[in-house]
């Protein structure tokens, strides 16, 4: 009966006298599970700091695969959060476009040398900028505007803001009724401004209210650039450095003290044209100073 079911007796345990093997222990033999050597394969979860232990993380170093680094981690200041979020603001909402000019400031060094010679308050180019820049807005009045939303104002006050680095970032304090001043009341107001910067008196009556702005960094090398528009304001000035460049004259290449601006133009307010009628004219002013100054 065993052999019919093929039943191996060694295995089968047996109920009878002196451990005998009867019919009922081979009807109710049931094999042993056995443990096959090719198990299933088991799933484990192996952690990164097993495989390659790496070293704790600090705050200030760390060891990569590309050498050691060290870094600093301060928190944002409320003034940089406003700065962020305003031109970030401007450079995502205005379409932003861009027009460059170079100017010739050989007359306008000679005639800073001669005005320095007179005035006990020393002017700088910067000024000679701001003067012009508020002439040119009175030729150009869409340039001196600003976008409201549902509706575009054309200021006929010449409000112009002239951007100030300090620590904490960019203040853009106001000049004033900048087409009614002279160049020495408007040198005196901007070393006004940088001190009170610099000193950290300057209060939000200082920089509220432009209607226009400039920002200049030519003082660091810097040749040209492209400045964010400072809303509502439509327009932003970004004027570079003076620099040596061969130029025409005369028929005969000659060195000359070239100074680019680039005029950044909010495209829902100014088009290419009006831009590029104020830079002409700002041009024309900066080239032949003693036009602004009648």
């Amino acid at each position: 009966m065993a052999a019919e079911k093929g039943i191996d007796l060694r295995y089968v345990k047996g109920s009878g006298d002196n451990g005998r093997i009867t019919r009922t222990d081979i009807e109710n033999y049931t094999p042993a599970t056995t443990t096959v050597a090719a198990a299933a394969p088991t799933v484990s979860t192996v952690t990164a700091a097993e495989v390659t232990p790496t070293p704790a993380a600090t705050k200030t170093t760390s060891n990569t695969s590309a050498g050691f680094e060290s870094y600093e981690e301060v928190p944002v200041t409320q003034m940089r959060k406003t700065i962020a979020r305003r031109l970030s603001e401007s450079l995502f909402t205005a379409p932003h476009f861009y027009l460059t000019m170079s100017i010739n400031m050989d007359a306008a060094i000679a005639t800073r040398a001669k005005l320095n010679e007179l005035s006990q308050v020393k002017i700088s180019f910067n000024d000679m900028v701001i003067k012009a820049v508020a002439a040119s807005l009175k030729q150009h009045p869409k340039i001196n505007s600003s976008w409201l939303g549902d509706k575009i104002r054309t200021n006929h006050h010449v409000n112009i803001g002239v951007a100030v680095a300090v620590d904490e970032g960019l203040l853009v304090p106001v000049v004033r009724n900048a087409d009614t001043k002279g160049l020495s009341q408007i040198a005196t107001e901007v070393k006004a401004y940088a001190q009170k910067a610099k000193d950290k008196k300057l209060q939000p009556s200082d920089w509220e209210g432009s209607t226009f702005t400039i920002s200049k960094i030519g003082m660091f090398g810097i040749d040209q650039f492209t400045a964010i528009i400072n809303p509502p304001d439509a327009c932003i000035l970004a004027v570079g450095g003076i620099s040596q460049e061969p130029i025409v004259k005369d028929g005969q290449i000659v060195p000359g003290n070239i100074m680019k601006v680039t005029l950044s133009c909010d495209h829902r307010v100014v088009d290419g044209a009006t831009g590029a009628a104020f830079l002409q004219t700002l041009k024309s002013l900066l080239e032949e100073p003693l036009r602004m100054l009648v």
